[in-house]
């Protein structure tokens, strides 16, 4: 045997243990997916339990004429693209549209998802899941921004914040256009704080950002000046210190802008054949200014339409008392009750540092400006029916939470930690019933009927909760919503148009109509005894 035969194998070679910052990368990556997938698991589940909300059969509706007929016909008050996101979902349905349908765009939900022959579950949940997915999408944009301005640490937190935001939770479960609107609006920001540096990259793909949230509800108009100066703003600060090449960048922005605009509608008709609703409100004073923008005519016609819904008297319910008009303190009262305190503490003190900290304080124009502009816009709208028209809040705050990290002082770190942690305890404690959510101080969910009403507390929402629990009963029922009782196992009969004489045994009445109550609802609510409540959301009554 030769010697090297002889000799024994050489020993194996342990590997070398991994570098302390890839296993803190490795950790730091798990805690992001445990935090989407965490909000995954609440917006399914929450989707998956909910009955049609008021708007949702309206935009499922019109997202099946848009594969079907590629008819710009239904619900011009809202541009395409957020119901093509929906119709995402809804390709895969093979929902087919009577086409001797002539409804108007309620009777066309309606028609869609209980006379189709399909099954309204399974219709409104594959109309829900791209919002869903599109929502986590935007937990990443919020991640990201933030990790940009403040750090890792900050990341995690403006991310934590979000994903158990009750607000974005229940309304990013829904085939409704808030929440992509507000993402959209986020996106713009991040990118336009990224052109400081890349201003070849980020700008184009800011202008294609905001042209998707124009795209999607015509609220975003209110944000497309202030963006298109911080895109400006970020162009000189890239280097470009000539005043043309910042204009230049923020006109191509517009540009961008317009094009995805137009491009949502050909994508629906290539075409682009219209016709001009009877009835609109003419375009007059400040409002003509509306008449000259360079965008299609369908759009035009849709501001026309929501020009005659700021018209209108809308009732306003606010801390059990209500009014016959708007009140211009409506938007942050109700988010004051909707927010979780964790999560306001964390906005005002990342506000504060953003504002306070010399290095921050250009990041604060791209966080707080646009929420500011646009909060104050909402605040300038006639309906009051809640702080699902100011969604973009939580995610534009949450970024600025992030701020307080920033302070590097133990006790700071340690103070939004807790109040972190606090938020998400009481988002949890709410768990599936984020829409009626109230934080603690207001009573929590099951109070929230005190304070408001509409899309802050029942939006239609728990209908097939109301059928499972009292399925085969006779119900009285004053139902706020968009579902067919029937379909849930519901008998339903309406108790005002009987006698009061004849209304007996069990009466449910959306909590949106107890708030509002009088004539004879009240007098029937005032008569009966309450028994039980469905969701936070429907108060079920016995009357003798």
């Amino acid at each position: 045997m030769s010697l090297l035969t002889s000799l024994p194998p050489p020993a194996a070679e342990t590997p070398a243990p991994p570098p302390r910052r890839a296993r803190r990368r490795w950790w730091y990556a798990l805690v992001v997916v445990a935090l989407l997938g965490g909000m995954a698991i609440a917006m399914i589940t929450t989707a998956v339990a909910q009955s049609p909300t008021i708007d949702e059969p309206v935009y499922a509706g019109t997202a099946v004429v848009y594969l079907e007929q590629h008819s710009l016909r239904y619900n011009p008050e809202h541009p395409p693209l957020g119901k093509l996101i929906i119709a995402t979902g809804l390709a895969f349905a093979d929902v087919h549209l009577d086409p001797a349908f002539t409804g108007d765009q309620t009777q066309l939900g309606r028609h869609v998802l209980y006379e189709s022959g399909q099954d309204p579950g399974r219709l409104l949940l594959l109309a829900r899941l791209p919002v869903i997915l599109l929502t986590l999408l935007f937990g990443l944009v919020v991640f990201a921004f933030a990790r940009d301005l403040t750090g890792p640490a900050g990341g995690l937190v403006a991310l934590a914040l979000y994903a158990f935001s009750p607000d974005v939770i229940a309304h990013g479960s829904l085939a409704t256009l808030d929440v992509p609107v507000a993402g959209f609006l986020v996106a713009s920001a991040w990118l336009a704080w990224r052109a400081r540096r890349r201003p070849a990259r980020y700008v184009p793909l800011t202008g294609l950002a905001l042209g998707a949230a124009v795209a999607t509800k015509m609220s975003a108009l209110a944000a497309v000046p202030v963006l298109l100066l911080l895109v400006a703003v970020s162009v000189r600060r890239a280097g470009h210190r000539h005043w043309l090449r910042a204009i230049g960048g923020a006109v191509s922005v517009a540009l961008l802008a317009i094009a995805v605009v137009w491009a949502s509608y050909a994508v629906v008709d290539p075409q682009l054949r219209w016709t001009t609703p009877p009835g609109l409100p003419p375009l007059t004073g400040l409002r003509a200014l509306a008449g000259w923008l360079p965008l299609p005519e369908p759009y035009l016609a849709g501001m026309r339409v929501q020009f005659g819904f700021e018209d209108q008297v809308w009732t306003t319910f606010l801390f059990g008392t209500q009014h016959v008009e708007s009140l211009w303190y409506y938007l942050p009262a109700a988010l004051l009750v909707k927010t979780p305190l964790g999560a306001l503490a964390s906005w005002v003190a990342g506000a504060v540092v953003l504002v306070a900290i010399p290095r921050l304080r250009p990041a604060a124009l791209y966080v707080l400006l646009p929420t500011a502009v646009l909060l104050a816009a909402a605040m300038t709208g006639s309906r009051d029916l809640g702080v699902r028209y100011v969604v973009f809040m939580p995610m534009f705050l949450a970024i600025a939470a992030a701020g307080v990290v920033a302070l590097h002082r133990r006790w700071a770190q340690v103070a939004v930690a807790a109040l972190v942690v606090f938020a998400a305890a009481s988002s949890l404690r709410t768990f599936p019933y984020y829409l009626p959510y109230a934080n603690e101080a207001f009573g929590g969910p099951e109070a929230t009927h005190r304070h408001l009403h509409d899309s802050n507390v029942d939006w239609g929402q728990d209908l097939a909760r109301l059928g499972s629990r009292y399925a085969g009963e006779r119900v009285w029922l004053v139902y706020k919503g968009s579902g067919v009782p029937s379909y849930y196992g519901i008998v339903a009969a309406d108790p005002l148009t009987v006698p009061a004489t004849e209304v007996h045994g069990l009466l449910a009445v959306s909590d949106s109509a107890v708030a509002k109550a009088n004539g004879r609802l009240a007098e029937l609510i005032a008569t009966s005894t309450p028994i039980d409540e469905v969701g936070h959301a429907i108060t079920i009554y016995r009357r003798p």
